[in-house]
């Protein structure tokens, strides 16, 4: 089944043809690492797994590349601010992101290079469009590309330079969304930049942050490759100037297909700390939503589609997931009975396998893969009332489950309580036997600490349960 995908560049469905045969090779931008990354990023990684398990799913070997932004604006302000060295400062935000994509069962890319240990590569980019004078030196003492030298300068963004000021230039990493303007691949070191500055042909300085992006995804993924993807709101100017950039030193196609993940709003409102919305994955954690249900609401709006964040929905997911449990749950129950009606069992597999494959297939259409999900177990279900269902039609069923939780990374249909170590469930023996003394601070003591060892508590009408994650 062919996979076909949005290209933000074409803006049109495409069939995947990866440049080698069986070979995707994908670019995702990674977190800029001067914070703990918020509810709105993680949307973006969610999706750019989602992307990699689909291509491991329809058969494609992976190789992903994250980048850790560890050098610009950001986060040499907060480094100086905290009295921290560069890495000192950013090395706390790469350990907190690194353990949040864990705890959203987001799968280790083959690469995370940082920005700061590949510098040689980013000169000698800059060195090639100066050769070709495509870039030149400001009297700033900063390198700067001339976008009126690229000829396919707003291809991806679709930005008319017409009327644009000849000549603008700006130095900041970030800047304007709706101006084009000679952006800066070698920034001069000034006062502000503290002890974060590297030689180079130019003089001291340090690199802007696109060019950061083309230097790693090169380095690892050659100067053409499959995929490229992040936030729409990355689309201007930085993924437009990785092409100039890139494209302008190596006069090869830089990327195939680009992707964009639409923005996520939380109560239909833009997020912010002023406007009191604005969440981490700490935040919900310490709320005691699970990682599977943080994970089940970030991807259950299509990428290309706004995510609306609330807790009636993080709530829906967790009743969502529940009754996705309770299935698996009867089904293990019922997989010692007798042979039953195995032929309507395999009619349900095939036809709710094939409508989860079509969903997938049609550019990651994760809301109609839920439904295909949701329909087999109500299907399920409603054999299992009529006791007719046999062990080995069961075992197809949750067979179904497990492949399909390759993408979803959330079913558990292997996670039982079982599965804990005799530790775990001591422990959860003696937050019930304190919850029943009334002993709740206690109660909350145990749950933290399951927590933090990576186990989550659900509360049952059957009792405690404990699963990973």
């Amino acid at each position: 089944m062919p996979l076909t995908l949005f290209n933000t560049l074409s803006r049109r469905a495409e069939t995947f043809k990866p440049i080698d045969a069986g070979h995707a090779r994908m670019y995702t931008c990674g977190p800029t690492v001067y914070n703990y990354a918020h509810i709105g990023n993680f949307r973006a990684y969610v999706f750019e797994d989602i992307l990699r398990r689909a291509l491991k799913y329809f058969g494609y070997q992976v190789e992903q590349v994250m980048n850790l932004t560890d050098v610009d604006d950001k986060t040499i302000r907060g480094a100086r601010e905290a009295g921290l060295s560069l890495d000192d400062f950013t090395r706390t935000y790469k350990d907190a992101f690194f353990h949040d994509i864990d705890v959203l069962r987001i799968e280790r890319a083959e690469h995370y290079p940082d920005a700061t240990d590949h510098i040689k590569e980013m000169i000698a980019i800059i060195e090639a469009l100066m050769k070709k004078e495509i870039a030149y030196l400001g009297d700033d003492g900063s390198v700067y590309y001339s976008i009126r030298k690229f000829e396919g300068y707003g291809k991806l963004a679709r930005i008319d330079l017409e009327g644009q000021q000849s000549g603008a230039r700006v130095k900041m990493d970030e800047y304007a969304k709706d101006e084009a303007a000679d952006f800066a691949l070698w920034k001069a070191y000034d006062d502000d930049d503290g002890d974060v500055a590297w030689d180079s042909p130019w003089g001291r300085g340090r690199p802007g942050w696109h060019i950061e992006c083309s230097a790693m995804s090169m380095k690892y993924l050659g100067p053409h490759f499959d995929i490229h993807t992040g936030g729409v709101d990355n689309m201007f100017p930085h993924h437009e100037d990785e092409i100039a950039q890139s494209e302008g030193a190596t006069g090869e196609t830089f990327v195939n297909y680009w992707l964009h993940c639409a923005h996520l709003v939380v109560a239909g409102k833009k997020m912010s700390k002023s406007s009191g919305n604005f969440y981490t994955l700490r935040d919900l954690i310490e709320k005691d939503y699970s990682g599977r249900e943080i994970r089940w609401l970030l991807m259950s709006a299509q990428y290309r589609q706004s995510l609306n964040f609330t807790f009636t929905g993080l709530e829906a997911g967790k009743a969502a997931l529940q009754r996705v449990d309770d299935t698996v749950r009867r089904l293990k129950v019922a997989a010692g009975g007798e042979s039953g009606d195995d032929e309507g069992i395999q009619k349900i597999v095939d036809a709710y396998g094939t409508a989860f494959d079509d969903a997938i297939a049609d550019d990651l259409n994760i809301p109609q893969a839920m439904a295909a999900l949701f329909d087999c177990i109500r299907d399920i279900n409603r054999l299992l009332d009529q006791k007719s269902v046999g062990s080995t039609a069961i075992e197809r069923v949750l067979d179904l489950f497990r492949a399909w939780d390759t993408i979803f990374a959330a079913l558990d249909v292997d996670h039982d309580s079982d599965d804990a170590p005799a530790e775990i469930i001591a422990l959860v023996a003696e937050r019930e036997a304190a919850r029943k003394g009334h002993d709740f601070a206690r109660a909350d003591e145990i749950r933290d600490q399951l927590v933090s060892e990576g186990w989550r508590l659900e509360d049952t009408p059957a009792g405690a349960r404990v699963i990973r994650g």
